[in-house]
């Protein structure tokens, strides 16, 4: 039968934690050995770090459908700095809502013209 004494559950607590210490001391001078970059100070970062040590076998099959053109659209966009990359975002952003209206216009004139007849 169990008892609920105080000074049992005390020491259970006390025996519980002391297996749960740990006395690992951790180096907290880790983050500085990956900064981020900052427009201050350029130092690579750790994606930087692994894009130069990937081999080259191991690029994406993403990359074997692209023309040269495409190759040189993401260059491009990837030397953009961040404000000019903000900026062609809101632009097409702006023309995908263009694009959006312009379809909204004419869908309602083919529902005008009975373009979308059911045929049953």
């Amino acid at each position: 039968m169990a008892t609920n004494d105080p000074q049992n559950e005390t020491t259970e607590l006390a025996c519980v934690e002391e297996t749960l210490m740990s006395l690992e001391k951790l180096d907290r001078a880790s983050p500085d050995l990956w900064p981020e970059q900052s427009e201050l100070h350029i130092v690579p970062g750790v994606n930087e770090f692994i894009a130069q040590n990937l081999p080259p076998t191991d690029q994406g099959s993403w990359s074997t459908a692209l023309t040269s053109d495409d190759l040189n659209q993401l260059h491009q966009l990837g030397n953009l700095t961040v404000t000019s990359l903000i900026a062609e975002v809101k632009k097409l952003h702006d023309e995908a809502y263009q694009l959006g209206l312009e379809e909204a216009k004419e869908m309602t004139r083919g529902k005008y013209l009975n373009i979308f007849k059911n045929n049953k």
